[in-house]
């Protein structure tokens, strides 16, 4: 097996356990890793200002030489905010993707780098709990006045089983040479620019690292993981991911509470 140099972890159901906490094994394995000198890069949906509490839990946060893999790829980062790369929607592609939630009826909202936009005055359930989660503060934002902001990516958030059953409408499959779409919690669809994945994130990151994908492991739960699995020389998926991030894995670990990310370390970042 070629040496890892570099290990790409997901953050919800991955790097953190269902409490949302680091297990003392997986903070263990991830220190002991990079204390070696290994890369550790989290790779995640959230922005950077989701991250940070981990990322200062790992000793990684607001340095020079630590980057984020954030907005499912959609930009990549030091962990001190220097963006690297950066790849938005544009202007039309919102006003067509929140078209599709008030003709399905679903919850949407917007994020740019620092906040989160809603044309919704009725805030839905999983705006503020996803607000309260990456800490961005949310502001109601007609269409019109969204058209000067830079928005990185679009969320759908309902309720799992009703979204589920709106997104598989012919509205969305109109869309996919516009906007990457992929499932990243059981009650958000996200969109973002074409050609913009956690896999592309990861690669262009890599290629400013000068590290090959042979030398990278990555670890996810998620169909938007599945990308960087993929790309990764090792992509491992957790025990309590979906078939499909399995499917495109090499192997599975333990659930995100059996500290499948420190058993996925130890047994192939040695």
């Amino acid at each position: 097996m070629n040496e890892i140099k570099l290990i790409a972890i997901d953050i919800d159901g991955t790097l953190v356990n269902s409490k949302k906490e680091i297990t003392p094994a997986v903070k263990k394995a991830v220190l002991a890793a990079r204390d070696k000198g290994k890369q550790i890069v989290i790779c995640t949906g959230r922005p950077l200002s989701g991250a940070q509490r981990y990322l200062d839990e790992l000793g990684l946060n607001k340095q020079d030489n630590e980057y984020v893999v954030s907005f499912n790829g959609a930009v990549v980062e030091s962990t001190n905010g220097q963006v690297i790369f950066k790849q938005g929607l544009k202007y039309d592609d919102y006003i067509d993707l929140e078209a599709i939630a008030r003709k399905l009826n679903l919850h949407f909202h917007s994020v740019s780098l620092d906040r989160i936009y809603t044309a919704n005055r009725d805030l839905g359930h999983y705006t503020i709990y996803n607000s309260r989660v990456v800490k961005l503060e949310v502001s109601y934002r007609t269409q019109e006045e969204m058209r000067h902001i830079p928005i990185i990516k679009c969320m759908y958030i309902d309720d799992p089983d009703y979204l589920d059953s709106k997104i598989t409408s012919p509205l969305f499959q109109k869309m996919k040479d516009r906007v990457v779409f992929s499932k990243t919690e059981p009650f958000y669809y996200e969109a973002t620019a074409a050609g913009v994945d956690k896999g592309t994130g990861l690669r262009r990151l890599c290629d400013y690292l000068k590290i090959a994908p042979q030398n990278v492991m990555a670890l996810g739960d998620q169909a938007n993981d599945a990308p960087m699995l993929e790309y990764a020389g090792v992509g491992v998926a957790m025990g309590n991911a979906v078939d499909y991030t399995k499917e495109h894995a090499d192997a599975v670990t333990a659930d995100c509470d059996h500290d499948g990310v420190a058993l996925a370390i130890n047994k192939f970042a040695k």
